[in-house]
């Protein structure tokens, strides 16, 4: 598992959608992480996905930005005379908006929600926010580790001697924000068809990550979860959940929680030590079991200790990296990544019986279809160039960074 395997590889321009969501129309006001992310899986399930642009905003003009994946663009610049016009006239088409900045900013823009739905009453406006549209820190910047420290979680996570341990930016940004939003989209998109009327979907970061975190809370109130961290059964306390260093410096995970798996683990790996074999209740023996693991795991390399385990519910699993999550095995029987353009990315996820997702084109450029896009609002070709020559609208079609084929860290 230390080649990059081959992938599904897939050349595409933009194409007809379909999948669950084929009909639905959406304009994305561009943002940064989890709005980007619930637009992209929407466009995966089949939504015609419009993004609207800043024109000259290079730091987005690269095929390899995934997130961006899907969808069309449009470079328009809102704060010139007459571009309010244009998006109104593209809200007014849509099922559903989505925008993720500061509370306040859309509606000095003019493009608030209750504009919005005055024009197009049928309309799901979802907004993206770290901490909600109100409160004292509604218009405070902050990032996924601030919204994640607010929930308590960031607190559980990492080591007890090192302190916290960032998770990437997965919980606040993408769990508890990109996919709160996405399921509160698809509620009330559900709503509409017994009301017909749209509303607006306030999803802040913090909240979600709160919500992520239910089972711990119940944990808590049970008396099962132990202030600190590696006190606990998911936090890497339990040596039977947790990762291990192995012989070659790679690792794997353990995730044995169930005494039947654990039983198996035990005997594959030929663990005869009585503490390992006794009971697991007692959290004081927890550490020097833990101590005693590690040195087991030692013995053998990383790849190693899979191919033992392999086809059994020891549940160990080695932990790839990017490089290697492609060629993992199971992955790659469902094609679960696959390479567009030179770009290895996850494919569109979950999967459905009869109307099957799919990635409809690579990243735009921005701008790349604004011609297109508005002629099919309805605006004449004179009226088009207009807009180019006032620059309302622009495009920057050129790559100004080159991006790697194959998966991250190739």
């Amino acid at each position: 598992m230390d080649k990059y395997y081959s992938l599904v590889h897939v050349e595409v321009g933009m194409t007809r959608k379909k999948g669950p969501l084929a009909g639905i129309r959406v304009v994305e006001f561009v943002g940064v992480g989890p709005a980007p992310f619930a637009a992209m899986w929407l466009a995966d399930m089949g939504a015609d996905v419009l993004r609207l642009d800043r024109p000259g905003q290079r730091w987005n003009q690269t095929r390899a930005d995934i997130l961006n994946r899907g969808r069309q663009s449009l470079a328009l610049d809102l704060k010139k005379p007459g571009a309010v016009s244009i998006a109104m006239r593209l809200v007014a088409r849509a099922d559903v908006v989505i925008e993720g900045y500061r509370p306040g900013v859309m509606e000095r823009l003019q493009l608030g929600p209750d504009v919005c739905l005055a024009a197009n009453p049928r309309l799901i406006y979802g907004r993206m926010t770290g901490w909600g549209q109100s409160g004292p820190r509604a218009r405070m910047a902050g990032h996924d580790i601030n919204y994640i420290a607010s929930s308590g979680l960031l607190a559980a996570i990492g080591t007890s001697e090192g302190g916290p341990v960032p998770p990437l930016n997965l919980i606040g940004d993408f769990g508890g924000g990109g996919m709160l939003l996405i399921a509160g989209i698809l509620a009330a998109l559900v709503e509409r068809g017994v009301s017909g009327r749209g509303q607006v979907v306030d999803a802040a970061m913090a909240e979600g990550t709160a919500l992520l975190g239910s089972m711990i809370w119940g944990y808590h109130h049970k008396g099962l979860w132990q202030a600190g961290r590696e006190r606990n059964l998911f936090d890497g306390g339990a040596p039977y959940y947790r990762c291990y260093r192995c012989r070659d410096g790679g690792y794997v995970a353990l995730g044995a929680i169930e005494q039947e798996f654990w039983q198996i683990f035990l005997d594959r790996a030929g663990i005869e030590d009585s503490l390992l074999r006794g009971s697991r209740s007692d959290r004081s023996l927890w550490p020097e079991m833990r101590a005693r693991l590690q040195s087991v795991f030692l013995t053998r390399d990383r790849d190693e200790w899979a191919a033992l385990m392999e086809g059994t519910d020891a549940c160990l699993s080695p932990v790839l990296d990017f490089r290697e999550a492609p060629g993992d095995a199971q992955a790659a029987s469902r094609d679960a990544y696959i390479d567009i353009d030179g770009a290895c990315q996850p494919a569109p996820a979950p999967r459905f019986s009869r109307t099957p997702g799919a990635i409809a084109g690579p990243s735009p450029l921005v701008g790349e279809h604004g011609r297109e896009i508005l002629a099919a609002a309805g605006y004449s070709e004179s009226e088009i160039s207009a807009f180019e020559a006032d620059g309302l609208i622009g495009a920057e079609l050129c790559e100004p960074r080159a991006h790697g084929s194959g998966p991250l860290g190739a």
